[in-house]
């Protein structure tokens, strides 16, 4: 994990939902509103959800062994898969079933200052859980926009962080106003419909980090830009007469596999060969310094290999 941006923003995230969660509840208990039970299990989902990105990065530092000689990276994106499934199955569809038996059952709310108050404080808790995600997410967020972080990001914790924190933030407003237009019009149904809209929108961003971190699992290469940037670090000296193909895969948040093959002239030594790959893959670490694993097949390109070079 990136580790101090990371692990800050989600220790922020923690502390705050087990403390927000504590106090929904106790609210849902003694006022009985739908919203803030569903918002009391959204806080739980949230922080077990933090646990496990805590435990993703721990086991993500792992030593490769045999079975896995490319070390265990990616476990960070199995576990922030998980985390989808859990905003989903926890806290979305649960939030769904209780605002339709709120919706089909209503009855008037007790002791409704109770959970006005925690809704109020529970949104300055997220609110400073949120600013230290955004904080941390700007060091290495450079001149994207949020959205294209969230696609873009490698490492995961941050982009489920601050997703989260936004569906939490949006939810307290979603369950204020469901408690609130419950207590003005002393009708229970906007207590379930608020529930309701909860579970949609917490469905709706476990969707996006399901498709997110799908991707990461299923392999992504190297950015545009970090291509580029490979690219040129090869044909920047003398060494190579051209890039035949390379092709990138990350095999974790912090670590980039790069195998190119490339052009050489037929009567370059040995001795020469193994030189000039060193020359080369200090440069491409130099400018992509997540490029940790580097694999170069030196080749001789004629033109009668050139189609099927090309193609290999």
């Amino acid at each position: 994990m990136s580790a101090s941006g990371g692990t800050r923003a989600i220790l922020a995230a923690l502390g705050a939902n087990l403390g927000i969660a504590v106090t929904k509840f106790i609210a849902a208990f003694f006022s009985g509103s739908a919203s803030m039970l569903a918002e009391g299990v959204h806080s739980l989902a949230d922080s077990a959800n933090q646990v496990l990105l805590l435990v993703g990065g721990r086991r993500s530092r792992r030593a490769a062994t045999a079975e896995h000689p490319f070390g265990y990276g990616r476990s960070r994106y199995v576990y922030a898969f998980v985390v989808a499934i859990i905003l989903f199955s926890v806290g979305g569809v649960f939030s769904l079933y209780e605002g339709v038996e709120k919706v089909l059952h209503p009855h008037p709310l007790e002791v409704v200052w109770l959970p006005l108050l925690v809704l109020v404080i529970s949104i300055g808790l997220e609110s400073f859980s949120l600013r230290t995600a955004i904080k941390e997410s700007n060091h290495t967020r450079g001149t994207q926009s949020w959205v294209q972080f969230v696609r873009r990001a490698k490492a995961p914790e941050l982009p489920v962080v601050l997703l989260e924190d936004v569906a939490a933030l949006v939810g307290l407003v979603l369950a204020l106003l469901g408690v609130g237009l419950t207590w003005l019009t002393g009708n229970g149904v906007w207590d379930g419909l608020g529930t309701i809209a909860i579970g949609v929108l917490l469905i709706a961003v476990a969707v996006i980090l399901g498709i997110e971190m799908s991707s990461l699992l299923v392999g992504e290469g190297a950015s545009r830009a970090d291509m580029d940037r490979i690219t040129a670090a090869i044909t920047a000296g003398t060494e190579v007469d051209s890039i035949i193909h390379a092709k990138t895969l990350y095999l974790g948040p912090d670590e980039l596999l790069v195998a190119a093959k490339v052009a050489m002239a037929p009567t370059v030594s040995l001795a020469d060969i193994s030189e000039r790959i060193d020359t080369i893959e200090a440069r491409i670490r130099a400018a992509v310094p997540v490029a940790r694993v580097i694999y170069l097949e030196p080749d001789v390109l004629d033109p009668v290999r050139r189609g099927a070079g090309a193609r290999a």
